[in-house]
Order: structure tokens, then sequence, then C-alpha cells
């Protein structure tokens, strides 16, 4: 072969392989890359779908566990407001045994006992609040209201002070919830 065929046949090669170059980086840029930018999306996508659904069989696992054992725990619900919890037509005399009792047990003597039925009727419960004096030794007061917050009855303490009398000792006012079947 002679040398200007050489150079001729060197040149178109080069030529061609440089559009085949160019040719393969317009492919990249119009096809792969752009395929490549959708299917990563796309796997995104399907990953926050699987996490999503995950989710979603997780809470519908929660709420069979809740559905199954509802009976249940209606049932213990039942059975805890038998136990504890007084119906409102004897709330006050039980209330009432209640405090004497207890102040008798801790040796106190009962200065007041005050009842005021909370009107609210948006709770499932209804509450009377009981605010109770006594008097007597600190330690037979601490006794008084540890018994009474430890009691059977779902009994709520919400404030109480102490404060000095005359005959040496202190008194105690306690006020408290008695919650109540309506």
């Amino acid at each position: 072969m002679s040398t200007i065929r050489r150079k001729l046949l060197t040149r178109i090669l080069e030529r061609v392989a440089v559009g085949l170059v160019l040719l393969d980086l317009v492919l990249y840029l119009a096809a792969v890359r752009p395929l490549d930018t959708l299917t990563r999306n796309e796997w995104n996508r399907m990953t926050a779908t699987r996490q999503h659904v995950q989710k979603l069989e997780n809470e519908v696992a929660r709420l069979e566990d809740y559905q199954r054992d509802l009976p249940r725990t209606l049932k213990q619900i039942q059975a805890f407001q038998h136990d504890h919890v007084p119906p409102r037509r004897r709330g006050f005399s039980r209330a009432a045994r209640l405090v004497r009792q207890l102040t008798e047990q801790s040796g106190l003597q009962l200065a007041g006992v005050a009842y005021k039925l909370n009107p609210a009727k948006n709770d499932p419960l209804e509450r009377m609040g009981i605010e109770v004096n006594v008097a007597g030794p600190y330690p037979n007061l601490l006794k008084f209201s540890h018994a009474l917050e430890t009691s059977s009855d779902l009994i709520l303490l919400r404030d109480f002070t102490f404060s000095p009398i005359e005959a040496g000792g202190l008194e105690l006012r306690l006020t408290a919830d008695l919650y109540l079947l309506p």
C-alpha cells in the first residue's frame, strides 16, 4: 500500500473512531444517564413504599393485637371499677366512712370534712372533691395521708398543707378526688 492510501485510511479510521466516541457520548447523555436517573428514582420510590407498607403492616398487627385483647381488657376494667370505684349514689357515704375510719386508725382529731361533686360530664368517671382537716402529731398525719392515698378506692390526693395549731401539734388540710361511677 502506498503512503497516500495509508494516510487516507488512517484519517478515515480516525474520523470513524472520533465519530464513534461522539456517538457514544451522545448516547450516554441522551439515553443511559436519564435511564440511570430514572432507575435510581424508581428504586428510591420503591424503597420508600416498602418502608411505608412495613410501617402499615406493623400498625395493622398492633391493632389486631389490641382487638384480640380488647374483651379481656374490658373485663379487667369492669372488675377494677367494681372493686375500686363506688357508684355515685354511695360515694358520699363511702367517702365519709373512709375518712372517719382512717382518722380513728391514725389517732387524729377530725376538724372538718367537705364534699363537692365536680359537674364535668365529659369524663367516663365523675370526680367528687374531698377536703379534710385533721389535727394531731406529724407521724399520725403522715400515716393518715398514706392510708388515704393507698386505700382500695380510686382516690387521687391533690394538695395538702401542714400548719401549726395552738395545742402543739399540726393541722393537715388535705384535698383529694374520689372517682365515682356515674
